[in-house]
């Protein structure tokens, strides 16, 4: 009789941390989603040049994986403007570069709350610039012919050849989550990026010694759980 109520004791210090263990253990959550929304960019130039921020668009579609409480990873497959604009002051000159790229962010998702949440992303960025173009009001290649023009006016971004097509950088967002119900949410998110990667040649030869990217996005996003 001892024996038997020595291993039902055993039995019960086994299986009743097991049962706790599986009440707190983190319900796996698996969504997709896609977002849209605006940015506004500029380059980081050295030495500088005058500028204001560049609008453009953005729009994507997502993944999350949230394992753990509180943290999950992201991943997304964006269509991003970038580019700059120039300020020429007081003069009527105008000129604007804009350039497409197709980013791939993976992230660090962290959040608090439950049916809205406020959240925190962050991590690494990787894209491939696939269109480049500019809208000026005069003439790039032939600025000597402007008076006075490149005496108030940095032109070397002008005729400067775009060194990498692929760009790479880091990004953070602040944002807040409101569960719909289960399966369906919304999003909204700030978020910032600079890019690491030079846009033109820096060698010691070159003019710029940096042409980095930095890009501010304001986006709505959708979530739909799938698991």
């Amino acid at each position: 009789m001892k024996f038997y109520l020595s291993l039902a004791a055993a039995l019960l210090a086994v299986v009743m941390p097991l049962k706790a263990n599986c009440q707190t253990h983190y319900e796996s959550n698996v969504a997709i989603g896609v977002k849209g929304g605006a940015d506004l960019s500029r380059m980081f130039f050295n030495p500088s040049v005058k500028q204001s921020f560049q609008p453009g668009a953005i729009a994507g579609v997502t993944f999350r994986y949230i394992e753990e409480n509180h943290f999950g990873l992201i991943t997304e497959l964006n269509y991003v403007q970038r580019g700059w604009k120039e300020n020429f002051e007081d003069t009527p000159f105008s000129y604007s570069r804009r350039m497409d790229y197709i980013m791939l962010p993976v992230m660090a998702h962290i959040y608090f709350g439950r049916r809205g949440k406020f959240f925190v992303n962050a991590g690494p960025e990787i894209g491939l610039r696939i269109s480049d173009s500019y809208k000026s009001n005069f003439d790039i290649l032939n600025t000597g012919s402007i008076p006075g023009f490149d005496q108030y006016h940095t032109t070397a971004q002008y005729t400067e050849p775009v060194k990498q097509r692929v760009d790479y950088g880091i990004c953070a967002g602040l944002g807040g989550e409101f569960n719909i119900n289960r399966r369906n949410s919304l999003s909204l998110e700030v978020r910032f990026y600079y890019g690491l990667g030079n846009l033109f040649s820096s060698a010691r030869k070159d003019y710029f010694n940096a042409s980095n990217s930095m890009n501010l996005e304001f986006t709505l996003g959708y979530w739909l759980r799938v698991k």
